[in-house]
């Protein structure tokens, strides 16, 4: 008898120890909270869309829902309805946001590239030559604020060229390819795929150091899953790690299929080296929000603290 209950109590222990092996690997996932991640059909999503279809975030523990959109506006709407922790977006929108009096925190930069495009039939090689020519842009917008940036990086008042506002990208891209303007400042990919089809790049947001692309969440989120937001990051660095260690040919039908790249990009996108997550620099915020307060599209600035959040400390 003694013999038997010895053993009852060896198959004992090694059940309960298996089922608290399986409690424990499980146990990560359900501690975490779930992120609902907005995205736009750009490159700076290309650290996330890898994040997901590589199991990144799996492996961190977190689910994560990534919702496409098609337009800002609605990005935004979507943010500030709750149905998104963080999205994907711009010194403008966090700014814009604010002054609105829905709190949100920026994250980390992220990267991205808005290229000024001169027509293939114009004579143009640098900034200085679009002076009193017709320059496609987005009003109050990136777009707006990357192409006055160019202007003064190259020492041109704003006002020199001709902006003409057509908001909608394809149809920018489009007038832009038909010869209908001179010039136009556009997102990549669609920067890209206007150089494919015979359009000419003067310069671009990269090659200037300019940086307004951020990830933002909102202060409730941020308050309320600071460790998701950790797990959230770590897989957004072994993504960052996959993008520069891999050729493009490796997940570029990816990128297509998720973000609904026109297929030119296939051998037209540049892609720029991602970097690790990290905060975006004071300089950076700080442009950006003064050159809102002289459109006065916010009638107060913030201070960087009041934007910038680092979930690390």
């Amino acid at each position: 008898m003694k013999k038997w209950g010895l053993l009852f109590l060896t198959v004992m222990l090694t059940a309960a120890v298996t089922v608290l092996g399986g409690c424990g690997s499980s146990s990560k996932t359900a501690e975490m909270q779930p992120i609902t991640i907005g995205v736009m059909p750009d490159i700076d999503s290309a650290p996330i869309i890898i994040a997901e279809e590589k199991g990144y975030f799996a492996e961190e523990g977190l689910k994560v829902e990534v919702q496409h959109f098609k337009s800002a506006m609605d990005r935004d709407a979507a943010l500030q309805s709750g149905n998104l922790d963080g999205a994907i977006s711009d010194m403008l929108a966090v700014a814009f946001a604010k002054s609105g009096g829905f709190d949100v925190k920026v994250t980390s930069f992220t990267d991205g590239n808005y290229r000024l495009i001169a027509g293939k039939n114009e004579n143009i090689t640098k900034a200085q030559d679009l002076a009193g020519k017709d320059v496609a842009v987005s009003k109050n917008t990136i777009i707006e604020y990357i192409t006055d940036q160019i202007c003064a990086n190259q020492k041109m008042a704003d006002t020199s060229i001709n902006k003409v506002v057509i908001p909608q990208i394809p149809t920018r891209l489009e007038m832009l390819q038909n010869g209908k303007l001179a010039a136009a400042t556009l997102p990549e990919p669609m920067g890209s795929v206007a150089i494919a089809n015979g359009c000419k790049l003067v310069t671009d947001s990269e090659a200037l150091g300019i940086n307004p692309g951020v990830m933002m969440f909102t202060a409730k989120s941020v308050d309320s899953k600071k460790k998701e937001l950790q797990a959230f990051y770590r897989a957004y660095n072994k993504a960052v790690a996959y993008l520069n260690e891999h050729p493009m040919s490796d997940y570029i039908d990816i990128m297509i299929e998720k973000n609904s790249f026109p297929a030119e990009v296939k051998t037209a996108l540049q892609l720029p080296k991602y970097r690790v997550a990290g905060l975006p620099s004071q300089k950076d915020v700080d442009t950006c929000l003064q050159w809102m307060l002289k459109k006065e599209l916010v009638k107060t600035s913030f201070s960087y603290d009041e934007i910038v959040v680092d979930i690390n400390k």
